[in-house]
């Protein structure tokens, strides 16, 4: 009997699988990380074929690590980074280019021109995004613009467009399928959020044909069967949803009002906002949280792009430890109210600042100054960055979350969440399953393969490992926090 999805979670460093019981019990896993490519100051690449290896061999290692048949699988989900942009041969699936990634800013003067010549508030209007390289439109048109022969090509009805969840329905359903789900196209910048479809005059504005595009399918819907040959069974693809999305419903964060953090590459902080598309004045997102039944349910969100990814280059760039692991060690070895600030915008600054050339810095350096006070400010930015983003949240919205539900590889330290529920000045709830992205295209699979009746059902299996709670004084508190907006004051481009 089948009892098992399988859920695949393609992130920016690495790609895992995890097979979820219906409790939303992790049976098995498996995880492998994939080259960056990093061609010139500001861009950032991915091979698709690096990428798609990586998947089917996670899959095939975490079936083998439970040690069960394929007859145990239920069905797929599929949860993804966003905005990267692949373009690919129909007919061959061959990709024309590298994966252009999310944190990637080549396309930064584009963007700059766009705004300059006034667009800026009809993009907005329609897709609740800024014009910005983090979105997937000025990156695929570069790719069209840059490679020879891909906009004719392109005119000629030969390729595909697709994030990565596309590029791999794409492949693993053996070219039968190119198709989307709502919470990806919403980070297009191609995709109208309230009528729910392609838009013709962004089509227009980044000059892309409309042939390219994928088709857009609900977050809980029929995404195709597996091509028998990849794991041995024609699964049905069930669940597709971005990652942070994906993780919105792995933290049942299902009535308006109820917010969670993810803390991987990058931060994202998302609100549910029910059938409200609420825009932001404080140049916040508005996107789709997910659509089931053909009913969109939307959120505001922030995006941080570096917070894991700091843990990373302070681990392989500056070699200050071997594993992750060390870090809260680390950190508890500092002393109380240190002045070092590591503004991580190795990419530029994200939300609130949208600043593309800002580049980070280290400030506060004193002789006393060692690894473990650099390691903790490498830490205490994501907390930092989160509190920026909920200070512009509570300006955006009548009602702040007075919790935060976290999740992601960095809320097992626990140094971290301390200090995040301290800088916030709210409970920071850790639930029992850490990884909800992957558990969150498991529930949307779940759903639409009947394991779950609805929304309702899945909330009660969410579950609470640990709550933090403020112990810091406001006036320490807001001490430290000036000494932050200060230091990222310094790196931005326009100083």
């Amino acid at each position: 009997m089948a009892d098992l999805i399988l859920a695949i979670d393609q992130g920016t460093t690495s790609s895992r699988a995890i097979l979820f019981d219906r409790e939303g019990g992790n049976v098995a896993s498996a995880q492998r990380e994939f080259t960056q490519h990093f061609p010139h100051d500001g861009w950032v690449e991915h091979d698709p074929e690096e990428i798609w290896e990586s998947v089917l061999a996670t899959c095939r290692e975490a079936i083998a690590s439970a040690g069960v048949g394929v007859e145990r699988l239920l069905g797929v989900g599929i949860t993804n980074q966003r905005e990267t942009t692949v373009l690919w041969d129909r007919e061959t699936g061959r990709p024309l280019y590298h994966a252009i990634v999310w944190q990637d800013r080549r396309t930064a003067d584009a963007c700059q021109a766009l705004r300059d010549a006034g667009h800026l508030e009809a993009v907005q209007a329609s897709t609740g995004l800024l014009i910005d390289p983090y979105f997937s439109a000025t990156k695929l048109a570069w790719i069209l613009d840059n490679v020879e022969g891909a906009r004719e090509r392109a005119e000629r009805g030969e390729l595909a467009f697709g994030t990565i969840d596309t590029f791999l329905i794409w492949r693993l359903t053996g070219g039968r399928v190119h198709a989307t789900d709502a919470t990806n196209a919403s980070r297009t910048a191609l995709f109208n959020i309230h009528e729910q479809c392609w838009d013709p005059a962004l089509l227009e504005l980044f000059d892309i044909p409309a042939s390219l595009l994928p088709e857009v399918k609900d977050s809980s819907d029929d995404f195709g069967t597996l091509d028998p040959e990849w794991l041995g069974a024609a699964l049905p693809i069930a669940g597709v949803a971005g990652d942070q999305q994906a993780a919105l419903v792995g933290q049942a964060c299902f009535s308006p009002g109820m917010g969670k953090s993810t803390y991987g590459t990058g931060c994202f902080m998302i609100v549910n906002t029910g059938d409200t598309a609420e825009r932001s004045r404080n140049r916040l997102l508005t996107t789709v949280g997910y659509r089931i039944g053909g009913k969109t349910t939307y959120a505001m969100e922030g995006s941080i792009f570096v917070a894991g990814a700091t843990v990373q280059w302070l681990r392989d760039g500056l070699q200050l430890f071997a594993d992750a692991t060390e870090t809260e060690a680390l950190a508890r070895q500092t002393r109380a109210g240190h002045s070092v600030y590591l503004v991580p915008a190795f990419t530029g600054l994200g939300a609130p600042h949208w600043d593309p050339r800002a580049r980070g810095a280290i400030f506060g350096l004193t002789r006393d100054t060692g690894i473990a006070e650099i390691v903790a400010a490498g830490l205490q930015a994501v907390c930092y960055q989160t509190r920026d983003l909920q200070t512009c949240m509570s300006d955006d919205m009548a009602a702040e979350p007075d919790t935060l539900r976290v999740d992601g590889g960095m809320v097992a330290n626990s140094w971290v969440m301390q200090f995040l529920s301290d800088m916030l000045g709210v409970p920071v709830d850790r639930p029992t399953v850490l990884e909800t992205t992957a558990l969150g295209v498991a529930y949307l699979a779940g759903l639409r393969l009947g394991w779950y009746r609805d929304l309702d059902e899945i909330a009660e299996l969410w579950q609470c490992e640990r709550r933090f709670m403020p112990q810091m004084p406001e006036e320490e508190r807001e001490r430290l926090y000036r000494g932050w907006q200060e230091a990222v004051e310094r790196v931005k481009s326009d100083r």
